[in-house]
């Protein structure tokens, strides 16, 4: 493993981060707080609670994962596609580093950017409603592993995309329109059987299921459906990531 090879890609990618607090930082907590005013105020006091939970601190977890979820896939994705467009990526391709480390270098740091957006908005939250996390680590778990997982998809996305606007295709057509149907907001117990059926073939349900039993012991699946999909999910990452490292699909030509 080249160590300093992967730190420098990791240094490189926090640092234009930190360049562009405003977009990477600012943006989630005005986001967070709009939708604490519309989804909070104006639907939650139509909603006394859900499973017990008050209906503000009900969605937090939902919220939490909406964020993580579309920073995980736009700063991965991004992150490996801008060296492809500006050239730059044939330096990496020449010095010593595998594409594995060029993956983990560029993964890493998405991942740590997701996690500062995700803990922002948790805090942000917690300004608005009391939160209570029940089982810290399996709330840390569930968050760690959908960063990494969903950054995973992202540097395939940044990879495959040979365009600007084909990095938009999967995160506002497929992500974040199953992120809304995914129980972010509300638990598909008060949806009728059919369509209760219907959303367990969203896999964005049981990431979501399984995070906000890490805060309430409330959720639409069990926990150990949870676990495993997350796992498979991984799994199915992994497999496309070696398989391009294998291949050197759109990064050799």
């Amino acid at each position: 493993m080249n160590y300093r090879g992967v730190a420098a890609i990791y240094k490189f990618e926090m640092a234009r981060t930190f360049r562009t607090l405003a977009e990477s930082i600012a943006s989630p907590v005005v986001s967070t707080v709009l939708y604490f005013i519309v989804f909070g105020s104006a639907i939650g006091s139509r909603i006394t609670d859900v499973d017990g939970v008050s209906y503000g601190a009900f969605i937090v977890p939902g919220l939490v994962m909406l964020t993580i979820l579309s920073q995980s896939v736009s700063n991965a994705s991004f992150g490996i596609y801008f060296p492809r467009f500006s050239g730059t990526i044939y330096e990496l391709l020449s010095a010593p580093l595998s594409f594995a480390e060029i993956m983990i270098g560029y993964v890493g740091a998405a991942a740590t950017k997701s996690l500062m957006v995700g803990s922002i908005v948790l805090l942000t939250a917690g300004l608005f409603v009391p939160l209570e996390i029940r089982h810290p680590l399996s709330m840390l778990f569930f968050l760690v592993m959908t960063c990494t997982t969903f950054c995973m998809l992202g540097f395939i996305i940044g990879i495959w995309a040979d365009g600007f606007e084909k990095l938009q295709i999967i995160p506002l057509l497929v992500i974040t329109p199953l992120t809304f149907l995914g129980g972010s907001f509300y638990s598909i117990d008060m949806l009728p059987p059919f369509w209760q059926a219907v959303s367990l073939f969203n896999p964005v349900v049981y990431l979501v299921s399984g995070f906000r039993w890490s805060f309430y012991e409330s959720a639409d699946v069990s926990l150990g459906i949870s676990v495993a999909m997350i796992l498979i999910f991984l799994l199915g990452c992994t497999g496309i990531v070696a398989w391009i490292f294998k291949t050197g699909y759109r990064l050799r030509s």
